[in-house]
């Protein structure tokens, strides 16, 4: 059906004279409404445009068809055999474009935003404030990509990223700094009851580790590690961060950990000060094409103040 509508457009689009093209789907449609109530009046009533408008499309269409599709009268606008048979095209054009426009209105009312973060940004604080903008903004909704796997908001990946940084990000995303992020070594209360903690770098020799790493993800705090312990001291290297906390909580080893994420946790414990060369900024970035849409920018304006507020306080 598509096809047929848009071929019978091209066939409307020619006449005889192969240079004749309607530049504006709006005359068409005065076309349709003319010949459906039979007076510009009429037709500017059924538009809701003023009747001089309607006239003037009728017109400018004439000329770029090289017909004459209307004969006027005192009683009003008669169509012509030309205009009877270019109808059926018309029509299968007013339907084409009808199913476009409700097409792109579903798209815009349907399309998520989506967000992609470490699913420890996705936490039960995080959480209330998607909660609470979601209730006051019922038609949006937000779609969640959880994941340490950086993706291309410039490629439409996703649209926006609560990120850990160590790096400046790309100059043409919208960026907006949460708080600086810092990371120091902990363990479990059970593995400090069987092994003690070390206070020191001095001290960790003789210690158990347990580290992440992957390819695809920058391996800075493995490499921390690696420069500062025997490499047999590491027990399990894992390809998930989640996994890697479990064993630090389940105690199977001392973990480099994020302090806003360790903290929450009453049976984690801190073995030294925050590692300040392994600080990175905590960034909210947004693909400048996503912004242009009200709804995303509705959200950060929401959302950003109300996350950056979560990390005030953190230590």
């Amino acid at each position: 059906m598509a096809n047929i509508a848009l071929v019978s457009a091209a066939a409307l689009c020619c006449s005889t004279n192969m240079k004749s093209r309607i530049s504006n789907w709006t005359d068409i449609e005065a076309f349709l409404a003319v010949f459906r109530e039979g007076s510009t009046l009429a037709a500017s009533r059924q538009l809701g445009i003023a009747q001089p408008t309607v006239a003037r499309r009728i017109e400018t269409l004439e000329h770029q068809l090289n017909l004459i599709l209307f004969d006027r009268d005192t009683r009003g606008f008669h169509p012509t055999r030309q205009a009877r048979s270019l109808l059926a095209r018309a029509e299968a054009v007013e339907t084409a474009m009808k199913a476009l426009e409700a097409g792109a209105a579903e798209l815009a009312t349907c399309r998520p935003i989506r967000i992609t973060a470490y699913s420890g940004n996705f936490s039960p604080r995080a959480n209330r404030i998607f909660s609470d903008f979601s209730a006051g903004h019922p038609g949006v909704r937000l779609e969640f990509l959880p994941g340490v796997q950086t993706l291309d908001l410039e490629k439409g990946e996703a649209d926006i990223a609560l990120r850990l940084t160590r790096s400046p990000p790309p100059r043409d995303l919208i960026c907006r700094k949460i708080s600086t992020a810092r990371y120091s070594l902990y363990g479990s209360r059970d593995y400090a009851a069987q092994h003690g903690l070390p206070g020191s770098l001095d001290e960790l020799g003789g210690h158990t580790f347990v580290t992440f790493e992957r390819d695809d993800v920058p391996k800075t705090l493995h490499d921390w590690l690696l420069r500062h312990i025997d490499p047999a001291r590491i027990a399990l290297t894992f390809s998930e961060v989640d996994l890697m906390h479990a064993a630090v909580r389940s105690g199977l080893g001392l973990g480099l950990m994020n302090l806003s994420l360790a903290g929450q946790d009453p049976d984690l414990l801190r073995c030294l000060d925050p590692i300040e060369e392994l600080s990175a900024e905590h960034l909210m970035l947004v693909s400048r094409e996503a912004y242009k849409r009200p709804e995303v920018r509705k959200f950060t304006k929401f959302f950003a103040p109300r996350y950056a507020e979560l990390y005030k306080t953190d230590t």
